[in-house]
């Protein structure tokens, strides 16, 4: 068979089958595409990890208190006494430092 009969028998098989017709053998991506996806099967492998934050938020009249949350508030509370706590916001444009460093 010619090749010019080949590739009218290739077109017709895909037309067919219901397949892509690439003759130029041009990367589409399909492979990737047709392959199965792997997030969910990721999610499974890995334990469900208990967080404490989100079952106090999500039931307020348990009063449940994160050790972790009240230590990084006491931490926070503990800098901002020493004065290493994060600089207040310029309310005008002339309380902002780049304003005082320019003059």
């Amino acid at each position: 068979m010619s090749s010019r009969t080949m590739k009218a028998l290739t077109r017709l098989r895909c037309e067919i089958f219901n397949t892509s017709y690439n003759p130029l053998n041009l990367r589409t991506g399909a492979k990737y595409l047709r392959a199965r996806l792997r997030g969910p099967s990721m999610v499974n492998y890995y334990p469900h990890v208990v967080n404490i934050a989100a079952i106090a938020r999500e039931n307020p009249e348990m009063e449940l208190v994160d050790p972790r949350e009240r230590q990084r508030l006491e931490d926070v509370e503990d800098r901002k006494r020493r004065g290493k706590g994060t600089p207040k916001k310029a309310k005008t444009k002339a309380d902002s430092r780049r304003a005082a460093k320019k003059r």
